[in-house]
């Protein structure tokens, strides 16, 4: 990979997302699915934030809910040298804890009309390693951050289908910081804003059975601001970061009086940016159990491809393939109101790197492994 792309795929960071398809793609937006490992997030539908996943979903709630929350993530790094040039350190842990609000608010104008508003923060990324480490012309900090505002509308065709449409108005900043070579650090900031869609349809094949399908579109931002580097002025050639398109089909199955049983498929098509030559796949089998009317727990369990190779590999974005174990529980005080909690423990697989910068070679193993914590409130009215 050339350096143009190197930073190109070190900015997007990957589909984490981290958890996350992977590296700064999150899935997690609500914290109701993070106990399921997001299975059936496309099917389930049972709560506003329904309109991220599949907007067709908010046919199946109250006439009027609200539901907020926010997530802590970590997804944490450790370089282990083997046989890199530069001196120093190895960085330390290089993973920072980053929130990740969202709200969203449905509204039933008919029995087969429903609008919703949603925000969330689909991209987010924080890396940084400690000072005078042995890659810093790589990479010293990196961090990504967005704000998705999301109006969607679903309409019900009939008792067992329902269609739903959004549009996504995204802004996303991208601050970088780097040693220019002559010891002094270089840092850049750069946002942009786009517009993009989602939609999806929801098949209720029977009372104890559901379907989901959903897709939410690519985005194009520009984020061109030159930074001039001693080791390799080509590198400011480019910074346009080409989000992915994600594709979802997911099912939801009431087993028993107790039992719900849920999965979840993914497709991301990172390949239209030019920085990454495959695409990532996301599998997630989940579970639920009602204790009472007011208790029911949740686990689950989720694997993402990444699409970075070890050819790829970057210090910004020392991404690899990982497998989530969840665990959530929800609580339900009166009947128009539910609490709802979620942890997800992340393993990563050790991913090397071999990244080459104007002769500096930064060559070695990342190991990692992240966290997720969520927390989130519903009201119906």
């Amino acid at each position: 990979m050339n350096c143009k792309n190197a930073l190109s795929a070190a900015l997007l960071a990957a589909c984490s997302g981290a958890a996350l398809a992977g590296g700064f793609q999150s899935v997690e937006q609500n914290a109701s699915g993070l106990g399921t490992g997001y299975a059936g997030s496309a099917a389930v539908a049972d709560n506003a934030s329904t309109i991220f996943y599949n907007p067709a979903g908010m046919t199946r709630l109250p006439a009027r809910q609200v539901s907020l929350g926010v997530l802590g993530a970590l997804h944490g790094y450790e370089f282990h040298d083997q046989g890199s040039t530069g001196t120093g350190g190895d960085g330390g842990d290089v993973g920072k804890w980053r929130a990740l609000p969202n709200a969203y608010l449905s509204w039933a104008l008919s029995p087969e009309w429903v609008v919703g508003l949603g925000l969330s923060s689909p991209f987010s990324l924080h890396n940084k390693y400690d000072a005078g480490w042995r890659g810093r012309f790589q990479s010293i900090e990196t961090e990504v951050r967005s704000l998705n505002i999301n109006p969607a509308v679903a309409y019900r065709l009939s008792e067992r289908v329902s269609l739903g449409f959004g549009l996504n108005y995204q802004k996303i900043k991208v601050d970088t910081a780097v040693d220019d070579g002559t010891g002094a650090i270089a840092r850049t900031s750069a946002d942009d804003a786009a517009w993009g869609w989602n939609a999806g349809a929801l098949f209720t094949l029977s009372p104890a059975m559901r379907v989901g399908v959903a897709y939410r579109s690519g985005l194009d931002f520009d984020l061109d601001r030159p930074v001039r580097l001693a080791l390799a002025p080509e590198r400011a050639a480019r910074r346009s970061l080409d989000m992915p398109g994600t594709f979802t089909l997911s099912v939801w199955q009431q087993v028993s009086d107790r039992w719900e049983a849920m999965g979840d498929l993914s497709y991301t098509r990172w390949r239209r940016n030019d920085a990454f030559e495959r695409d990532a796949w996301r599998f997630a089998w989940g579970a639920a159990y009602k204790y009472n009317d007011a208790w029911k727990s949740r686990f689950g369990i989720s694997y993402d491809r990444s699409p970075v190779r070890n050819g790829d590999r970057t210090a910004q974005l020392p991404e690899n393939y990982r497998v989530g174990l969840s665990i959530g529980a929800q609580y339900k005080p009166t009947p128009s109101a539910a609490l709802d909690f979620g942890y997800t423990y992340l393993w990563m697989k050790d991913g090397r790197i071999d990244q080459r910068l104007g002769g500096n070679v930064l060559r070695g193993e990342y190991d990692g492994s992240g966290h997720l914590l969520g927390v989130q409130y519903t009201q119906s009215f």
